[in-house]
């Protein structure tokens, strides 16, 4: 089941969208603020997907996505934003975010993205487990 962590300071947005995916079979983890979001990646390690809005007060998405890329540089940020930041969510992506929607975003759109940034993220974990393995055979001498 993937795991995704929501962070949006809209938080009747953030409810709905939570029970919505919970409904697809998501597991869901909520947070309000930038520094919540990473304060619960600290503490839940299996997220794979992280959906971070672009505009919230205190730390903004683009500040939050290049500290989640910094600690958990294998977790996939997908950007969500409004029509007036998509030249920020664009920043945001060479900044390491997987994707953006433009919010409302269609919900067949998010869960098309949340999969395949899921993919991406096992993929990824996948070729640094069989790395760490050959180096561990290398230093064995097998």
């Amino acid at each position: 089941m993937t795991r995704v962590l929501l962070i949006d300071d809209e938080q009747p947005f953030v409810e709905t969208l939570a029970k919505r995916l919970d409904k697809r079979g998501i597991t869901i983890l909520k947070a309000f603020t930038g520094q919540d979001g990473l304060d619960v990646l600290v503490e839940n390690p299996g997220v794979e997907v992280v959906i971070l809005d672009v505009k919230m007060p205190g730390l903004d998405g683009i500040e939050t996505l290049r500290r989640i890329k910094a600690s958990h540089p294998l977790v996939e940020v997908i950007m969500l934003t409004g029509h007036g930041t998509v030249e920020t969510a664009i920043d945001g992506m060479k900044e390491g975010a997987f994707d953006y929607l433009l919010k409302p975003c269609e919900m067949d759109d998010l869960m098309q993205k949340i999969s395949e940034a899921s993919m991406r993220k096992g993929q990824a974990s996948a070729r640094i487990d069989e790395a760490e393995a050959q180096l561990i055979a290398l230093r064995r001498g097998d």
